[in-house]
């Protein structure tokens, strides 16, 4: 078997980031990665679960620290709507916040400004969430408002309309970003026919057309516990937490929500789409399959993307000069996907670069040497997320909604350390491949001989 040593080519190419490589590689030799990955499994001691009335709540203790976040999650993401009412789950979760039945909207910010808190809600293809952060001192206070302007939301008419405006302005902006203009059309290419299809933001059309009471329907629609998860980190009781749930939302709808895994994306094929526009430069995205946070494929494939991320740039900008900031990606969805994405006025040159390292993946091995230094780089990157409340917040509902159960968030750095050189080259030729390209600019630019090339 040919194996691939990452660090050598580098080297020999003159890359600067060989050098860091080789001191993560003496960092990680050195220091030995069972213990982080032991220490932050032992974190998952800290967080207490239960259920109020069909409500989960997960309450991370964070000993000592200053301030705590929370967020109310609210299950179903684009399933909860329709394309006719995109983005409404969005929309009605902004007008929420801004005002409810004791604090309208003027008591509401001066409550915020007066302890350092905020309040903010939002929803995505896979979940919405109405999250707030202050500091512990004012804990009853923030609660008193966030309860209420969850549960019983104004809905006053001129907050409608100052949110819808304000919304519209967002979507009027992005029509104009080319960067925009392509995640659209990749979303277009790889969403037809999926629920993702369904726009949580929105469009123009369907933001100007939700009503009020639409809103309010919506809301009534979310207020059953069985779709809701609430999740705090900070420096909280959780016996308190509990009485305080209790209270607030003991008397809430259970409800019968079910969760219905999304169908797979289409990868069948490899395809081209090109977006004629004006512009000085092109702009390529490129989609692969990419396994989701619950598959166990993840953690290798997150690999097998940061050693793409790094020839892509390396052959891309530094060798040839065909951009200045190349890029191979991975989201982070239920049903997911990562891309290769360059802006360059020479895109079929460009995309024969990089396919060109996607298949020095696909058909060589990589070092264990390299493997070892690359957990440097994820241990660093972990801690560095992980710093604050909201993150941590954020990463346990994540794992619990689409993840597998949060528990397995404090698993990551174990998972990550434990990726083998033959993980990262199964990965690489099970995923990616099929890619998917969308181009926004010159159709002339963009060969489809060259981007639809890569063999299986």
């Amino acid at each position: 078997m040919n194996h691939l040593d990452l660090r050598e080519i580098f080297m020999i190419k003159n890359l600067r980031v060989a050098a860091l490589l080789f001191v993560a590689v003496a960092f990680s030799s050195a220091a030995g990665f069972a213990q982080p990955a032991a220490a932050v499994n032992d974190a998952s001691k800290l967080v207490t679960e239960f259920e109020v009335n069909g409500l989960k709540v997960l309450v991370k203790q964070r000993p000592a620290a200053p301030t705590f976040s929370g967020g109310l999650f609210f299950k179903g993401g684009v399933r909860n709507y329709t394309a006719e009412t995109a983005g409404i789950e969005n929309f009605m979760l902004n007008v929420a916040t801004e005002a409810g039945k004791r604090f309208n909207r003027q008591q509401v910010r001066r409550e915020l400004s007066r302890t350092g808190s905020s309040l903010a809600g939002s929803a995505g293809s896979d979940f919405g969430v109405v999250s707030f952060v202050s500091t512990k001192e004012n804990f009853d206070r923030i609660w008193n408002v966030f309860t209420d302007v969850t549960l019983e939301p104004a809905f006053a008419p001129e907050d409608v309309e100052r949110v819808r405006q304000q919304l519209l302005a967002g979507l009027r902006e992005r029509d104009t970003s080319p960067d925009a203009a392509l995640a659209a059309a990749q979303e277009r290419v790889l969403y037809t026919g999926h629920p993702y299809g369904i726009d949580s933001q929105g469009t123009i059309q369907t933001v100007q057309g939700i009503t009020a009471a639409q809103l309010r329907d919506h809301h009534k629609k979310l207020m059953q516990t069985s779709r809701m998860l609430l999740v705090i980190v900070g420096d909280i009781d959780p016996k308190l937490v509990r009485e305080k749930v209790e209270a607030a939302f003991g008397k809430l709808p259970r409800g019968d929500y079910k969760h219905e895994p999304l169908p797979p994306l289409d990868f069948s094929k490899q395809t081209l789409d090109v977006t004629n526009r004006s512009l000085q430069t092109n702009y390529v995205q490129g989609a692969f399959p990419a396994p989701s946070l619950a598959d166990p494929d993840y953690y290798a494939m997150r690999v097998a993307v940061t050693i793409l991320q790094q020839l892509v740039y390396q052959e891309v900008r530094i060798q040839r000069q065909l951009s200045y900031a190349p890029n191979a990606e991975m989201n982070n969805q239920a049903v997911n996907y990562g891309f290769l994405y360059v802006t360059t006025v020479d895109p079929n040159q460009s995309v024969k670069v990089m396919l060109d390292q996607v298949n020095l993946l696909r058909t060589q091995t990589v070092t264990d040497e390299f493997i070892s230094g690359m957990a440097g780089q994820f241990v660093t990157q972990y801690y560095t997320d992980q710093q604050t409340n909201a993150a941590q917040a954020a990463e346990l509902a994540r794992y619990e909604l689409i993840g597998g159960g949060w528990r397995r968030s404090f698993e990551f750095l174990e998972r990550m350390t434990a990726v083998t050189p033959a993980d990262v080259r199964r990965v690489s030729e099970k995923y990616l491949k099929n890619f998917r390209f969308v181009v926004v600019g010159d159709p002339r630019s963009a060969d489809p001989a060259v981007f639809t090339a890569q063999s299986r």
